[in-house]
């Protein structure tokens, strides 16, 4: 049965199949919607989620993968597929031109197509660059994790995908082909396809199906699984097809958080707004130390100044240009669409956010026991909330008109030293051939991860932890205030240590939950953290 698809069997047997595979105890949730009763698969606990990347050639992408394909001993990777938008397509090679109104290349009065193809390198070859880069660190990476797949693995799941026009899915590519595999198979779990660019190949994939399935007796049954599996996590909408044809035609798949990285603080330009305590992680001196410098990965880091462009005379892409400013590069012919900053300066990524939810860092905000409602799936990493079936975010990464003369400084990020430290020592795990000379994460154990009480009572907290360097680890609680149904305000006392006391409100109701995060950090140089998450039901 392991090789079994839908067009290998007779009908009948085809359906009960299909029937079966969504008929998974423990790993499954039942959640009511206006269209009826859905069930939707979950990644069983100790299985690492399976994840698939469809990437345009934006240099926030490039950045984003690099991070993506050094935290890869946290994910099965099922596909890494080159993807159009609507701000990078290929075109046809015939000559056909297209001109999409509003469109970055004819908006604010430019008019810069019809166009054979737009903002993409002939030679296109950045998601094999990162894998060049990682097949080189594999040996170091693999004494600090024994989880990193062979780059052999990762290089075969390569594809290129839907990438003609901006929003093309009319034809079957190999992308669109390996993500219709992927829902069509026999893995009793999710799907996480994520839309760094344009959603035109996984559209591609779900119109594949309903063209193959619509009007047989297998459509149901193909429908029902397709919905149980699939969660599309977009950097916005960035060539119309979800809105067009996902939307309207797949109303109940999942939508995970999308971008995320104006949350994360990991967006265009969000040294502009962040505060000044997170000014640090984007300055050109802590890029330079902790990742330029850090081998072929370091090199492929795109950062402002670096003399780079993802394509050649790209006038939206003056990002590698420096010592020069906005009226300089609009003298030269760019167009400048967000400030420029220093040399060396953190630039972007973008979509970074689309997978922060599935870090394997014990938030685990992605499973279905710590999401608020069973009809809402919220990213651990940052504290956007998405509902089922609502419109995703506007696009993190994508190219926008140059922000406001003003803006309001956000306060502390909780999450971006973690990223950033994560990111940095990764990098020197890349480069570290000795186990002993690298950092690594601290574990967090609580000794009681699931506890219950009545309003007004006291509930006591405790956790365990470890380090593998034999590192200090501090504990900081805190409440998740995107999860749990109680909304008010809830007291933990004391904030750090070992353990803890959490009084439940006495406004608290019967079925309510309430959820505390241990967060534990090591005392290396660049500190490390793990998370362990607490749910506290109201009896």
């Amino acid at each position: 049965m392991k090789n079994w698809t839908p067009t290998a069997c007779m009908p009948m047997l085809c359906l009960a199949l299909l029937l079966s595979t969504i008929n998974v105890t423990g790993a499954a949730a039942q959640v009511t919607l206006p269209s009826g009763t859905v069930t939707y698969l979950e990644t069983p606990a100790g299985r690492k989620p399976r994840v698939v990347i469809t990437a345009d050639p934006e240099l926030d992408d490039l950045n984003s993968m690099i991070r993506y394909v050094l935290m890869a001993d946290g994910y099965q990777t099922e596909g890494l597929i080159y993807a159009s938008s609507q701000f990078h397509w290929t075109g046809d090679g015939t000559g056909k031109a297209i001109n999409v109104p509003g469109r970055e290349y004819n908006r604010n009065g430019l008019n810069l197509c019809p166009c054979t193809s737009w903002r993409w390198d002939p030679k296109e070859r950045f998601i094999d660059d990162v894998l060049d880069a990682y097949e080189k660190a594999y040996p170091n990476l693999r004494i600090h994790s024994a989880g990193y797949p062979t780059p052999a693995e990762l290089r075969s799941k390569v594809r290129w995908g839907n990438i003609q026009f901006d929003g093309e899915m009319e034809k079957d590519t190999d992308g669109s082909n390996l993500i219709k595999a992927l829902l069509l198979d026999n893995v009793n779990e999710p799907i996480y396809l994520h839309a760094w660019g344009g959603q035109s190949t996984i559209a591609r994939a779900l119109k594949s199906i309903e063209d193959q399935y619509k009007g047989t007796p297998l459509w149901q049954a193909i429908r029902t699984k397709v919905i149980s599996k699939a969660v599309i996590h977009p950097s916005g909408d960035q060539d119309n097809t979800g809105g067009n044809y996902i939307k309207p035609n797949w109303p109940d798949i999942r939508y995970g958080s999308g971008g995320g990285a104006f949350g994360a603080g990991l967006s265009y330009n969000t040294q502009r707004t962040a505060a000044d305590a997170d000014q640090v992680y984007y300055s050109a001196a802590w890029m330079q130390q902790h990742v330029s410098s850090k081998g072929e990965f370091g090199t492929l880091q795109r950062v402002w100044g670096d003399g780079k462009q993802m394509v050649k005379g790209d006038r939206f892409d003056y990002f590698g240009e420096s010592g020069k400013t906005a009226d300089d590069l609009k003298k030269e012919g760019f167009i400048v669409w967000t400030p420029p900053r220093a040399k060396g300066e953190f630039l972007a990524e973008g979509d970074t956010g689309t997978f922060l939810s599935l870090l394997d860092n014990g938030l685990e905000g992605w499973r279905q026991q710590n999401r608020r409602n069973p009809a809402v799936y919220q990213t651990a990493g940052t504290t956007n909330i998405v509902p089922f079936g609502a419109p995703p975010p506007a696009a993190p990464g994508a190219p926008a008109a140059a922000p406001a003369a003003a803006p309001v400084q956000r306060p502390s990020s909780r999450f971006l030293r973690p990223l950033m430290h994560d990111l940095a020592e990764r990098m020197t795990w890349a480069i570290t051939p000795k186990y002993d000379d690298a950092n690594h994460y601290p574990s967090v154990i609580l000794a009681n991860a699931a506890v219950s009480g009545a309003p007004g009572e006291v509930v006591n907290l405790a956790v365990t932890t470890s380090d593998p360097d034999g590192d200090r680890v501090s504990v900081t609680w805190w409440r998740f205030e995107n999860n749990g149904t109680y909304a008010g305000a809830v007291t933990i006392d004391p904030a750090d240590g070992m353990t803890t006391r959490i009084r439940i409100p006495v406004d608290a109701r019967a079925g309510d939950t309430i959820h505390i995060i241990a967060e534990a950090t090591d005392s290396g140089t660049l500190s490390l953290t793990r998370y362990a998450r607490a749910v506290i039901a109201v009896r």
